[in-house]
């Protein structure tokens, strides 16, 4: 459906046809949109996919294939880039290890041998760690200052105020402190109520209300249905049958339980080890960098840092022959769309491709000019201060991913310039 409807919505046609210069992620440049109609195609095919992992026909081609696909056309642009995609790259590689197709599905009918009434506990664990990895960074993140104290909140209330029913509810006083800390602490319990069977019903009636609020009032796309769908996890297996798949025969205790090892267990154990470590050490990465993340963004992406900062600037490019001395402005809308140029103004690593990209295409052209960057940036509703180091020839620039670009002037809260 989420591809079937980035078609239908035009935003495959605003992302990838219509812009002429794509932000990919840095090192994956290679990953280009298809010419032409080839972007509706590509979309289109994974949506074919995406049903055959639904009805379980050829699962394991039908998810690799998803898989893929929607991990390039993740690393292909990021001036969309939202938490909920990159989390989608996670579970589809998950949903490969899965036997998800081994009791309802097509793959059953033509092969009959393939049916299974039960799962090894791993599948869903994994899961449900998964999960409780999102959750528990998206709390840890929230405890700054902005967000205690609710000055972003009441901006983003300021902003949606107009809607219809609940726009006046986000007038009240007391839904900041509400959300400020309602947001901190659902996000960090969550996970332990839902396993805790004495507190997972409450839970579910929490997390509905939770992920309906967020889809009302922001808008996220079908993360909150999907954190909605996942709460299945939670129950015991019995429950899930009894509620959802009540022809589904009911499973006999046996008198003898066994465990059985599967094969190349200590393989796939370490593969997992290894995984999980990654997932918890990545969203740590930006103390590796100097200055506050939600400024320079150094670290910020894939590290579950969500609904925590807003950001507006302006930012134009001067062009400068080293000959002649001449200078000429490139403003942004003269290359990219309007939602590129908006995304890109308070994005360092999309400024610098904006550079190279210019180079580039002057390069051609037989010219080599000198580049300089003039940015503003507001940061949560603060004055814009300067952002790029105009001094800077960002033609000589080289990107460095494992130390902070010095070039990035840093944050200062009193800075009214």
């Amino acid at each position: 459906m989420e591809s079937a409807g980035a078609i239908a919505t035009g935003w495959v046609k605003e992302t990838f046809v219509d812009p002429e210069f794509t932000f990919s992620f840095i090192a994956f440049e290679w990953l280009q949109p298809l010419p032409g109609n080839g972007m509706y195609f590509y979309y289109a095919i994974m949506a074919v996919f995406g049903l055959a992992v639904m009805l379980g026909w050829h699962y394991r081609i039908a998810i690799s294939g998803f898989a893929v696909m929607w991990t390039f056309t993740y690393l292909m642009q990021k001036s969309h880039y939202n938490n909920h995609y990159y989390l989608l790259v996670l579970l589809c590689f998950l949903m490969m290890l899965m036997p998800a197709h081994r009791y309802h599905s097509l793959d059953v009918k033509r092969k009959p041998a393939l049916k299974k009434l039960t799962c090894p506990r791993w599948c869903y664990s994994i899961f449900i760690l998964q999960l409780w990895i999102v959750f528990t960074y998206a709390s840890i993140a929230k405890m700054y200052p902005d967000w205690i104290d609710g000055s972003i909140i009441s901006m983003w209330f300021t902003a949606k105020s107009k809607l219809p029913v609940i726009g006046p509810l986000l007038e009240k006083a007391w839904m900041v402190p509400l959300v400020a800390y309602g947001g901190i602490f659902y996000d960090l319990l969550i996970i332990p109520m839902l396993l805790w069977k004495k507190t997972r019903i409450s839970g579910v009636i929490i997390s509905l209300f939770f992920h309906g609020f967020n889809s009302a009032v922001f808008h996220i796309g079908i993360f909150p249905y999907l954190m909605i769908g996942m709460m299945v996890l939670f129950f015991p297996p019995e429950k899930v049958r009894s509620l959802f798949f009540k022809k589904k025969p009911a499973i006999p205790v046996a008198a003898d339980e066994t465990v059985t090892i599967p094969k190349n267990f200590g393989l796939w154990a370490a593969v997992m080890v290894v995984y999980f470590a990654f997932q918890v050490l990545l969203p740590l990465r930006h103390h590796l960098f100097e200055g506050n993340v939600l400024w320079t963004e150094e670290g910020h992406r894939m590290s579950w840092r969500m609904m925590l900062r807003s950001k507006g600037g302006n930012v134009h490019f001067e062009l400068k022959d080293p000959v002649s001395h001449e200078t000429r402005k490139i403003y942004p809308t003269e290359f990219v769309s309007a939602n590129q140029a908006r995304k890109m103004g308070s994005r360092p690593d999309m400024i610098w491709q904006a550079a190279q990209y210019l180079k580039e295409k002057n390069k051609r052209d037989g010219l080599y000019p000198e580049i300089y960057v003039h940015a503003k940036v507001s940061l949560n509703g603060r004055p814009m201060q300067k952002y790029i180091d105009s001094s800077v020839n960002m033609a000589e620039v080289s990107w460095e991913p494992f130390q902070h670009s010095a070039w990035i002037l840093p944050f200062n809260s009193e800075n009214n310039d």
